[in-house]
């Protein structure tokens, strides 16, 4: 008898043993029973687990019909291709979830959002994110964003080397749009140029397309009373993501080898209200958190801002003054400086677009509408923010 509850005792002991082994092993134990081809499963599983990180691709989309299609594509043909691809269908009226099923993505319908395109990925992520570890990676990315070849594999390297919460990438714009499609393709050149300049550094992850790590975006959530990563109350959130991230001591970083293209406005009014709302929200995001050792240098380029603005109106009115009252044009020699300094700023910063735009740019006339109006938006957003008017996107 004392020697059958002996055996019963190791029986058990061996039991808990075996149950302890099991967990600790995870994903990785198998069984002593198990065939050759289990075993070769169970190491392809383990590898995949424990080795390199997942990365989800996450695309909002509301009635994107027309560009998902080349969106997917540039997904699949990553060189480092995404473990899975959700379309978050945001009360879509048209075929944006049939044509994203067809090109082979998972769709995540939302349900009662109207909160736009927060509101839809806050919904997504509280699917996915249960299911992911820490080290695993989110891209979210515009519908009508296509990535370049390496954007993915390039932005992982990136991410995996520690203290980076987000990276992001430059864009070029896509052909049309006439005259005021190609001043923001000179735009988006220049931004390119200026990331390059400074390896990387940027201010702001773009909603256009950034990878962002799992354990970061866990920190965001917590670190809300809503528990959720994106914030709704904003009407720029990127930007108010990559604060978060920066007052929780993570980096970002745009690298030159993270490129895509993107779309551009194609009709000035168009063009006014994207740039009224990315104005103002970042303005009142920075209000939001107010002067902190993250935020000083957005304030410092709002100053910088205001000074162009400054300095815009002075040369005009100078030159309305002396031709309108002292019908006499005098030309001193400090705007004379200042005026060929900007001719050369203009040329060298759009080089990379040919000899045509970068002649093209070097005539003041050809991109100053422009200039004149984008500071006559960035006024508008100024007093919008400055006196809480009513909010609209």
């Amino acid at each position: 008898m004392a020697a059958e509850t002996a055996k019963i005792k190791q029986s058990k002991g061996s039991l808990v043993r075996h149950e302890r082994e099991k967990q600790c092993l995870g994903r990785s134990y198998v069984p002593l029973d198990a065939t050759v081809g289990q075993v070769q499963s169970e190491i392809g599983n383990t590898r995949q687990s424990v080795g390199k990180p997942r990365v989800i691709v996450l695309i909002p989309a509301h009635n994107e019909e027309g560009c998902i299609a080349a969106a997917l594509r540039s997904v699949w043909a990553q060189s480092r291709p995404p473990d899975r691809v959700v379309v978050v269908a945001d009360n879509c009226s048209d075929r944006t979830a049939e044509v994203a099923r067809r090109w082979g993505a998972e769709v995540f319908e939302t349900t009662g959002n109207t909160h736009k395109k927060a509101g839809a990925l806050n919904q997504a992520l509280d699917d996915i994110l249960p299911d992911l570890r820490d080290e695993d990676a989110v891209l979210v990315m515009d519908a009508d964003s296509f990535l370049d070849k390496g954007f993915i594999e390039h932005a992982l390297s990136r991410l995996s080397r520690g203290g980076y919460g987000g990276v992001g990438g430059t864009f070029n714009g896509r052909a049309g749009g006439g005259y005021v499609g190609m001043l923001q393709r000179n735009e988006f050149a220049r931004y390119a140029r200026d990331v390059r300049r400074k390896k990387g550094k940027v201010l702001c992850l773009t909603g256009t397309a950034t990878l962002l790590k799992v354990g970061a975006l866990r920190k965001v959530a917590a670190s809300r009373p809503s528990g959720e990563v994106y914030d709704t109350e904003v009407l720029t959130e990127d930007f108010e993501l990559t604060l978060r991230l920066g007052h929780l001591g993570y980096d970002v970083v745009s690298p030159k080898e993270c490129t895509l293209s993107t779309e551009v406005m194609e009709t000035w009014g168009a063009l006014a209200r994207q740039r009224l709302r990315w104005k103002r929200g970042a303005v009142e995001n920075l209000i939001q958190y107010g002067l902190t050792r993250v935020t000083l240098e957005h304030w410092a380029r709002q100053l910088v801002t205001m000074l162009g603005i400054v300095v815009t109106a002075l040369y005009l009115g100078t030159l309305f003054w002396a031709v309108a009252v002292e019908h006499s044009l005098h030309l001193q020699p400090i705007w004379i400086a200042v005026t060929f300094l900007f001719m050369f700023e203009r040329a060298v910063s759009v080089r990379r677009r040919g000899w045509r735009m970068t002649a093209l740019a070097t005539l003041l006339v050809v991109e100053m509408p422009f200039d004149l109006f984008l500071q006559v938006v960035h006024l508008e957003a100024y007093w919008k923010a400055l006196f809480k008017t009513e909010r609209t996107w």
